[in-house]
Order: C-alpha cells, then sequence, then structure tokens
C-alpha cells in the first residue's frame, strides 16, 4: 500500500501523465518502500524534458537543470522531478561529461548504480523492474546495474555507497560488485572529501558497521579515506570491538581513541566534519582519556554535561567490553541526582563574587566559582546565594 511522502507527489506524477507524459517514483524511495522501511522524501523521473514540466507546473525551481532537474512545489512542497537521461564520458571519476535527455525509462534506470536503486514504479504501485532490483531485495545482494568495472570507474563515489549500504541495510556484495571495488579502490583519492564524508556519517551510524569495516579493510578502500579510518591498527582495532549499537559520534571518539592522533582536531578537519561537531568531540576526547584513569567524579560529570558523559562512557565501556546499558543507566542516575546540572543554575555569579569583596576581576573569580560548585556538588552548601556567601567567608575563600 503506498504512503507518505509518496501519496503528496502522487498529483506531480498525474499532471504529467495527463499532459502526456510519463512519470515514475525512482530510487531510494521506491527501494525502501519495497523494505519496508521509512521513506523521507521521493525523486521522480519522467520522460518530459525541464521545458515541458515549466509548461505543466506553474510553480517550479531550478537546482540542476542541466541535468534535467527541477523541484516542482504542489501545497508548499518542493519535489525533485528529473528528465529520464543517459550520461557519456565521465570526468574526475564523478560527473558525466555529457547529458543527453531520453524518453525511454529502461535507458534512465540503466544508468543508475545498484539494482536495488534501479527499480521505478508508478501511480499505482506498479514496478518496473528491468534489472531485477526486487530479486537482489530478496536475496539481500547489492549489485550493479551492468559492468561493475564500469559503474565504478564512472563516479568513484559509489565505492562507499557499496558499503555504506552494507552497513545500513547487511546485504551482502555480489561477487563482481566485491572484486571492482577492490580493483578501484584508488579511484576514491578523486572524490571530494566532503561527499565521502556524507558517505562514511551515513556508514558509521548503521547497525552492520563491522561487515563493512571489513570490507573497507579487505578491499583496501580504508588507504584513500581522509584520515583516522585510513590507518591499519583503527580498522583492525574497531573490528574487535561490539560497534553494531554505536551511533555516527561514538564512531568517530572510539577512532581518535583509537589512533591516538595528536591534533584531534586536524584530524576531524580533514573530514569536513562541521565544526560543533569537532569542538564536540575534542572535548570527548579529554573526558575519555580522564575515564580510563578512575572513575566519574560529580565535578567531571557536571563539567562534562549529560551527552557528553554518555557518549564518554559509552565508547569507555565499548573498549572494555562492558555493559553499556546498565553504565549508561547509571551515568543518567548519577547526572539526574546532581544538585546542579549547569552553571546557569548555580544561586551565584561573577557579579555576586565582585560585590562580596574588595578584590578587582581576575582569574580569581573563575577559580571561586569552581570551588563553589565543587562545593554544592559534593552537598558541602547547599544551592542557595546566602548560604554560598556564609561558606565563603567561612572557609576564608574571601
Amino acid at each position: 500500500m503506498m504512503k507518505e511522502p509518496f501519496l503528496s507527489a502522487l498529483p506531480i506524477i498525474e499532471d504529467i501523465q495527463n499532459a502526456g507524459f510519463e512519470a515514475y517514483f525512482v530510487g531510494g524511495s521506491v527501494r525502501d518502500h519495497l523494505l519496508g522501511k521509512e521513506i523521507h522524501d521521493v525523486d521522480i523521473a519522467t520522460s518530459a524534458t525541464p521545458a515541458e514540466l515549466k509548461g505543466i507546473f506553474s510553480k517550479t525551481v531550478d537546482v540542476g537543470i542541466e541535468h534535467g532537474t527541477i523541484i516542482v512545489i504542489i501545497q508548499g512542497q518542493g519535489f525533485e522531478v528529473t528528465t529520464y537521461r543517459t550520461e557519456a564520458e565521465y570526468k574526475d571519476y564523478r560527473r558525466p561529461e555529457t547529458v543527453a535527455f531520453v524518453r525511454n525509462l529502461t535507458e534512465d534506470l540503466k544508468r543508475r548504480d545498484f539494482t536495488m536503486n534501479a527499480i521505478a514504479m508508478d501511480n499505482n504501485g506498479e514496478l518496473v523492474d528491468p534489472f531485477e532490483g526486487q530479486k537482489a531485495l530478496k536475496e539481500q545482494l547489492i549489485e550493479t546495474v551492468g559492468s561493475a568495472d564500469e559503474r565504478f570507474q564512472e563516479d568513484a563515489l559509489r565505492l562507499m555507497r557499496a558499503v555504506r549500504f552494507v552497513s545500513q541495510l547487511g546485504f551482502r556484495l555480489e561477487h563482481q560488485t566485491e572484486r571492482a571495488i577492490a580493483t578501484h579502490a584508488c579511484l576514491l583519492k578523486h572524490i571530494a572529501v566532503e561527499r565521502v564524508m556524507v558517505e562514511m556519517v551515513k556508514l558509521l551510524d548503521g547497525p552492520n558497521k563491522s561487515e563493512a569495516f571489513n570490507i573497507l579493510f579487505t578491499s583496501g578502500l580504508y588507504k584513500y579515506l581522509p584520515s583516522l579510518f585510513n590507518e591499519k591498527k583503527v580498522i583492525d582495532a574497531t573490528m574487535k570491538y561490539q560497534i553494531s549499537s554505536l551511533n555516527e559520534d561514538d564512531m568517530w571518539l572510539l577512532a581518535l581513541y583509537l589512533a591516538d592522533a595528536d591534533d584531534h582536531a586536524e584530524e576531524l578537519k580533514s573530514w569536513k566534519l562541521p565544526s560543533k561537531k569537532i569542538k564536540s568531540l575534542v572535548r570527548a576526547i579529554g573526558f575519555l582519556n580522564r575515564r580510563h584513569l578512575h572513575e566519574w567524579t560529580s565535578f567531571e560529570l557536571f563539567s562534562a554535561g549529560r551527552e557528553t558523559a554518555v557518549l564518554v562512557e559509552t565508547v569507555y565501556q565499548t573498549i572494555q567490553h562492558g555493559s553499556l546499558m546498565e553504565s549508561v543507566t547509571l551515568i543518567n542516575n548519577r547526572f539526574d541526582q546532581l544538585p546542579i546540572k549547569s552553571r546557569q543554575e548555580l544561586a551565584v555569579t561573577g557579579n555576586d563574587l565582585l560585590s562580596w569583596s574588595d578584590v578587582t576581576a581576575g582569574p580569581w573569580m573563575k577559580e571561586l566559582l569552581e570551588k563553589i560548585i565543587q562545593a554544592v556538588l559534593d552537598n558541602d552548601v547547599s544551592n542557595d546565594k546566602e548560604e554560598i556567601r556564609r561558606w565563603v567567608k567561612v572557609c576564608g575563600l574571601l
């Protein structure tokens, strides 16, 4: 039974058909529909050219019109619609030199990467499957459309996509596809880091990461990754741990620890990760190193914050082959019991300290605030401004 977001996009297909052209849902949305997975967006392929589409729909946006793609907007929603096309003479192992619009659906499906992604579905839910993608789904097989050597030489990012699908879906690689990945692994060096990173992030979030890492290693593909996971010792060690339940952030932190890098930020920057994520992970590795020395103190737990503490404990227990669920539950419970959970909750501020003292502002304020926080966390003083003022005076801290 067809469901959202297919239902919202049906009027587009019907309008194109009423204008005398073909239109089908294609690609990952059809694959995920057949697998019973959640679908986030849909792509539509059509025999109509961009100019003909603009004659059918009043609201369109040009996003890749030179390659036949426009966005059609209906009821406030945008859907990508692409003209059937063939591609020739790829450059830089990524982009086709020329694109030719065609009227034949099979010709369009022929240019796609894997058979499971070369299935089309019409507005009635009927499938067009010239390359036996349904058979591949049933057999849980990742195989290229046509020659694996040709598909990977056309677009080397497909090397990473294949391994990413292993991680996400738990499928195995068809023999010729697997062989071709090893043969053409070096082509990955021609692909922009940003595109490799997108595939790696999805791989790291997949439940079948161990199988994917094994392929990265045996194919030699790992050698052409930007950093961290391009080290044999990192790949070797990663495959020895239970990593199926780890998420992307867990995996980056684990890699940082295993790589024993001198400059953690630079290692992550080479992947073109967002600066906020880099900052968070560099902060987390500091807590992870301390976690190997001792149990969490209340002050460290407070300083880390719940999210970082859970991240660090998850990776620490993975390294120790410990119980993730039990340990993370304990961390959450301990965090819940802290008298204060952020500096904003502390009853006093730096201005309060200045008002209690004749001393001018300086580094002493930060040091004293940390002592106060420690005392509150240890229940030596309640989180009350007047109580804290008296405690500071009694202890001779001002």
